[in-house]
């Protein structure tokens, strides 16, 4: 199947997508980026907020990699990587990385938004990429009150002692690189505070 045929759209019901790509920006709307370190817990303000507000569509990446073991299938769309790397070569991405010489990411350009507003959850150098793309885009970063915080939230979650220092590095350098782009931030220390904050700031730059 080639990249541009593949679709999976679930009940109406369903808050996340799997798009057929376009050639074109012209149906693309709002667009939400959402930043944030590891453990955060931006995954869950996230899916609390397209959960209450039926107009926001949270994307589905594409990815290489295979399925985890014990991963929800719908987690991503996972692909070949011919198809992956076809599909970048028509330019019918918003964005992509590809991680530790291994695996790509990417946020296809979706289209049958019906005036919904897109959502994507990605990093900071996958935000610099949609910037360009679609200049209007708000970016917003969200983050624990304290890198302490972040680490025992790493721990909590399970993640062993080599992971946590790796995402804490990483968060270090998240952190460093949004200051290069116009994000406006959320600290995540009540998840229903945080969610609230994060729709008055689309409320905000949508009015």
């Amino acid at each position: 199947m080639s990249p541009t045929s593949r679709v999976t759209l679930e009940p109406p019901c369903a808050r996340r997508w799997s798009w057929v790509v376009s050639d074109t920006l012209d149906e693309l709307g709002t667009v939400v980026v959402i930043s944030g370190p590891g453990g955060v817990g931006k995954g869950t303000v996230v899916e609390r907020l397209v959960d209450i507000d039926d107009s926001l569509v949270l994307s589905r990446s594409w990815t290489t990699r295979a399925p985890r073991p014990g991963e929800s299938p719908d987690a991503y769309e996972f692909v070949t990587k011919t198809d992956f790397l076809n599909a970048l070569t028509a330019g019918e991405f918003l964005e992509w990385n590809h991680f530790l010489g291994s695996a790509y990411y990417a946020s296809p350009v979706p289209r049958g938004l019906n005036g919904r507003t897109l959502v994507l959850e990605i990093d900071v150098n996958g935000a610099r990429q949609v910037l360009e793309r679609v200049p209007e885009a708000i970016l917003v970063f969200i983050d624990a009150p304290t890198p302490e915080e972040q680490q025992n939230r790493l721990v909590g979650r399970g993640d062993t002692p080599e992971q946590v220092e790796r995402r804490m590095a990483a968060g270090r350098a998240e952190r460093a690189l949004a200051q290069e782009l116009p994000y406006e931030y959320v600290e995540n220390t009540v998840l229903d505070d945080a969610v609230n904050a994060l729709t008055s700031i689309i409320a905000r730059r949508t009015s």
